[in-house]
């Protein structure tokens, strides 16, 4: 299991402006924001432009690939030169359609980036995908399918009915860190004392316990210095295995020593039809002694550990449908309901960043000087933002402004749903002016919309 999401990444590159053309980052942005916003007003495109096919048919071509495997590049690099073949049989119906536009200039910049040649084998636009049982992707992918082609099959005597199940899966994020910082699968930001162990996810097929301790005398704020991650048996998958790092030991290998699980399973195809092929479940040390990744590509899960400093971090994706399999004695889990009130630091998601606030401060770092020195790695002045300054005053160390930074990009390589990776305090002076705010989101995308219409 790759990380989800590979096409996507790739695909917002097609919105990344080239300083060279003058009109491109108005083309881009209008299609970022129509796309995006799906808004049906904004159909600029005559009825037999096939644009939205030919990115579909790329969607579906690069949903399976990752780069963590052999073979990426050169399944890339097919499915571009078969997205930019059929934006040429196209083009004649898409004269004068921005999106069009936007598309091919994207290709273009796509090849250059990954030094595709223009000339070489395409790929099919109905590519064979494995149906394996270890495979999550593979598993949902076929149900889905499956499910489709039976609706369609039927649809003339069903018109009326709704589908059920076997819907492509929804996919949640948690996040840990700091002192310490909480981001529920709901998206609630939390800051919380949790001292001891607690448990963040406990499910049928993943547990996931955390251990924190106070960080300075006389404040309320701990931190994470032990990561307990639990893999459930699965039948025909995996056995069970037990991950723990703790401070200073952030081992590549399970408790047993091993370091994947469970029979191989597809990736993606490789060059010359080779097959890239991974355990169901494995580890993938990043940085030695720093950040170690869990693949669970049976369960589709995720798991990213980091130390900073002298404690932890963590990021868990996994599945909705998963993140739901448990009873009423697993309803303790703060990835999934957050801590409770009496553990909670922050004031409904607010952070004190007034001087003197905690006993325990090391007065290290005055307000401003906090914000000055976690501005120099986090430019936006979200809540990883107010939770690094929240950290230095509190504890005076440095290395919490790496881990609220490192915790925000293990956010975005995770997290399924661009549009709400920021969150902001609610007393922020500028939430008002945010344009992802949604009423200037709106206006946004209906104004871009009318511009687009009157440049046609």
């Amino acid at each position: 299991m790759g990380r989800a999401g590979c096409c996507c990444r790739e695909a917002e590159r097609l919105a990344s402006p080239s300083p060279g053309r003058r009109f491109r980052p108005l083309l881009l942005l209008i299609i970022a924001l129509c796309g995006g916003a799906r808004i049906g007003q904004c159909q600029v495109a005559a009825p037999q432009c096939r644009i939205q096919k030919c990115t579909s048919d790329f969607v579906s071509l690069t949903s399976h690939l990752t780069p963590a495997v052999d073979g990426f590049h050169v399944e890339f690099c097919k499915a571009l030169r078969s997205y930019s073949a059929c934006t040429q049989r196209t083009a004649k119906s898409c004269r004068g359609n921005l999106v069009f536009h936007s598309a091919v200039l994207g290709i273009s910049d796509l090849m250059s980036q990954r030094n595709c040649s223009r000339d070489g084998p395409t790929s099919s636009t109905h590519p064979e995908v494995p149906h394996e049982p270890c495979n999550y992707h593979s598993r949902t992918q076929h149900a889905h399918a499956h499910a489709h082609a039976h609706v369609h099959a039927h649809s003339h005597s069903h018109s009326h009915g709704h589908g059920h199940g076997h819907s492509l899966p929804v996919y949640l994020f948690c996040g840990l860190f700091g002192d310490p910082h909480l981001r529920t699968f709901k998206d609630s930001f939390q800051t919380c004392k949790v001292e001891g162990a607690w448990p963040l996810i406990d499910n049928d097929y993943l547990s996931v316990q955390v251990t924190n301790v106070p960080v300075v005398t006389g404040s309320s704020a701990t931190a994470t210095n032990k990561i307990t991650v639990i893999f459930k048996p699965y039948e025909g998958c995996t056995d069970q295995r037990v991950y723990q790092a703790v401070t200073d030991s952030l081992p590549a290998a399970f408790d047993d020593g091993t370091v994947s699980s469970g029979d191989p399973i597809h990736l993606s195809a490789g060059a010359e039809g080779a097959t890239g092929k991974v355990r169901a479940l494995w580890i993938s040390e990043r940085s030695p002694g720093r950040h170690v990744e869990l693949h669970a590509g049976y369960i589709g899960v995720t798991v990213i550990v980091r130390q900073l400093g002298r404690y932890l971090t963590l990021a868990v994706r996994i599945p909705e449908e998963l993140a739901q399999a448990y009873d009423a004695t697993q309803d303790l889990q703060l990835c999934l309901n957050g801590c409770p009130g009496g553990e909670r630091i922050d004031r409904a998601g607010d952070l004190p960043l007034r001087p003197g606030f905690s006993p325990g401060a090391t007065r290290a770092f005055s307000v401003e000087r906090a914000k000055d020195r976690c501005r120099e790695q986090l430019d936006v002045e979200d809540i990883y933002f107010h939770s690094c300054v929240f950290d230095l005053l509190t504890t005076g160390d440095a290395n919490f402004t790496a881990a609220a930074y490192s915790a925000q990009k293990d956010m975005e390589s995770l997290h399924p749903h661009r549009d709400r990776w920021r969150i902001y305090p609610r007393g922020a002076a500028t939430s008002a002016l945010r344009p992802d705010s949604p009423p200037v989101g709106r206006l946004a995308v209906l104004l871009l919309c009318a511009v687009s219409v009157a440049l046609m």
